[in-house]
């Protein structure tokens, strides 16, 4: 152990023992490393803190855009339901995220937040009062110790510097001894030279020897005095760690999902689910509300009545007409069925041009003067891939009391496809994805973004609408849903 001492701060360090004058630094620096692994800590839980709310609302923005779809799509029964099971998952899951993200802000967060507050008290003039003790307290145990450190490196130096000085004199005096040039009175000089730097080396070597006697005798109250300080940062910093470990099974049990009931009996439920997928049950619901096992009222004969005023001949049907589109409209006895959900009606000019239908294929070709057959389906439907059990009409008549395209009178007088009569019915709706424009007449919008549907899609699946900045161009059907 050597250094020169200084009680601002210390002798100049020799070694890396704690013993040393200034080593006992590192222990006081601790206390500051505590309160700033504090800060550490809390900023690590409050990332992942972050990281569980995006991760809840990633999942629910997942399983409410996919809901919307399979619901929309084409998929149905059991194997549905059991899809449809993933996204009550993601929700589920969703919500025991954004209970872990409020317990590690709420309780986690908050609790190594006011340990530090009552652990920690800053000085007003920098610092922490819990390190400035530390560092009185060593200071104290050391400056003693330190002090006659000091007296000893001082001795050390005096008795070196001597030996040196009597080493250089006995090697002068050995030399002039073979110097025939010097006299007697100069070699008796060199002589007393030789003698004085012995007594100096003696009288040194003692006061070394003394002074550093006084250091052994005083290091073991030295150490007991330094360990008292060393023992009371012992303490503190344990209550540090302590806490660290008990706050750090906290997040423990707030992140490990595994042990919550809840999220047991989410994947349970969902097993549950999946298993209750039924091949066979679909496909017997699908024949029975799709397929053979739908009921049809099949063509019978019926008397033709003297309350029609005219029939509708094919000819009129086909006429070309850009700016009418008739679809789902159903025609039996003296009423008119309500068109269904898909049903629309749009009209673009006074002057019809078309008017398109379906008719029954097996059915022998008339002339074009001829009536419409009392078999003929008049309606035209496009179905996009997620619209979902449309109900096709089934009942055909050619009784003109029921004719849409009839005039209002015997006589014809009144255009039913007036604009002032039949109004283009519009529809909001919302987009489901975005869609870039490919070509000048058609729109551009991003999911979310709401428009106007002026006509329903054609057979191409495309429709045309209206931005709201008035815009007017075609979109894909698909691409929007009806706004509830």
């Amino acid at each position: 152990m050597s250094g020169s001492y200084d009680d601002s701060v210390g002798v100049e360090v020799s070694s890396d023992s704690f013993w040393e004058v200034g080593n006992y630094k590192r222990t006081v620096k601790r206390i500051d490393d505590g309160h700033r692994l504090c800060n550490d800590l809390m900023n690590c839980i409050h990332e992942r803190a972050r990281i569980e709310k995006v991760y809840a609302q990633q999942l629910t923005e997942w399983a409410k855009r996919w809901k919307q779809l399979v619901e929309k799509g084409p998929q149905y029964g059991t194997v549905e339901r059991a899809w449809c099971a993933f996204m009550s998952e993601a929700e589920k899951v969703s919500e025991l995220h954004l209970e872990v993200k409020g317990s590690l802000m709420n309780e986690d967060f908050e609790k190594i937040k006011n340990w530090q507050k009552e652990a920690f008290h800053k000085q007003m003039m920098g610092g922490f009062k819990e390190t400035k003790e530390a560092e009185d307290g060593f200071r104290k145990a050391q400056k003693p110790w330190a002090k006659k450190l000091k007296e000893v490196e001082a001795a050390k130096k005096a008795y070196h510097a001597a030996c040196k000085e009597e080493k250089l004199a006995i090697s002068r005096e050995t030399n002039s001894k073979a110097d025939p040039a010097l006299n007697p009175e100069q070699l008796k000089k060199l002589q007393d030279k030789v003698e004085r730097s012995k007594q100096d080396v003696l009288k040194t070597k003692e006061k070394y020897e003394k002074s550093l006697k006084e250091l052994d005798n005083s290091t073991p109250q030295y150490m007991e005095n330094m360990e008292q300080v060393f023992e009371q940062c012992q303490q503190f910093e344990e209550k540090r760690l302590r806490f660290f470990r008990e706050v750090l099974l906290e997040v423990q049990k707030h992140l490990d999902l595994s042990n919550v009931a809840s999220y047991k009996n989410i994947y349970r439920e969902l097993e549950q689910n999946i298993k209750t997928a039924d091949a066979v049950e679909d496909l017997r619901w699908f024949r029975v509300n799709q397929g053979p096992g739908m009921s049809m009222n099949w063509p019978q004969f019926e008397e033709w009545s003297a309350d029609l005023n005219r029939t509708l001949s094919r000819r009129e049907k086909k006429k070309a007409s850009d700016g009418v589109t008739l679809t789902g409209i159903n025609q039996t006895g003296d009423q008119v069925s309500q068109p269904n959900k898909h049903s629309s009606l749009s009209v673009q000019s006074n002057t019809v041009q078309s008017v398109q239908s379906s008719y029954n294929p097996f059915e022998d070709e008339e002339d074009t003067g001829s009536t419409v057959s009392e078999k003929e389906d008049n309606k035209i439907k496009n179905v996009s891939s997620y619209e979902k059990n449309q109900s096709y009409p089934t009942d055909w008549s050619d009784e003109e009391s029921n004719n849409p395209f009839s005039s209002t009178d015997a006589n014809g007088d009144t255009n039913p496809f007036d604009e002032d009569t039949s109004p283009a019915m519009e529809v909001r709706v919302r987009a489901l994805y975005d869609y870039e424009g490919q070509e000048q007449d058609e729109l551009s919008f991003k999911a979310g973004d709401e428009l106007t549907k002026m006509e329903n899609e054609d057979e191409q699946g495309w429709c045309k609408g209206r931005l709201d900045n008035g815009q007017v161009g075609l979109y894909p059907a698909n691409y929007v849903e009806p706004i509830q």
